[in-house]
């Protein structure tokens, strides 16, 4: 997995307005739900678990792969994007099958 300039941005932004000192970077997964199968999950977290993968954007600010979603995420791109709609974190998977409508879930 790779984190883009944008994204490795917004992520040191939220990282430094939680000011907590335990938070080590933010955890992305996978869950079952949506149309399609799975959907992304992000979340803070303070500890890298066994067999989690460790990204580190340019910034310093440390992405982890839970080790349930290392396979689905191999080669993904984790960008953030902004526009007149809204803005939101989006994952260029390229194990991406299939994808809901409204592209909130995904099959590989």
């Amino acid at each position: 997995m790779t984190v883009t300039s944008n994204a490795a941005k917004r992520l040191g932004d939220l990282m430094g307005a939680r000011n907590d000192p335990n938070t080590i970077g933010v955890r992305v997964g996978l869950r079952t739900r949506g149309c399609n199968g799975m959907s992304y999950t992000m979340d803070y977290t303070d500890k890298v678990n066994k067999f989690d993968e460790v990204v580190e954007a340019d910034n310093g600010v440390k992405v982890i792969v839970d080790s349930k979603a290392v396979m689905f995420l191999i080669g993904t791109e984790m960008d953030f994007i902004s526009n007149e709609v809204g803005t939101e974190f989006v994952f260029n998977n390229p194990n991406k099958k299939t994808e809901c409508g409204c592209g909130q879930s995904f099959t590989t």
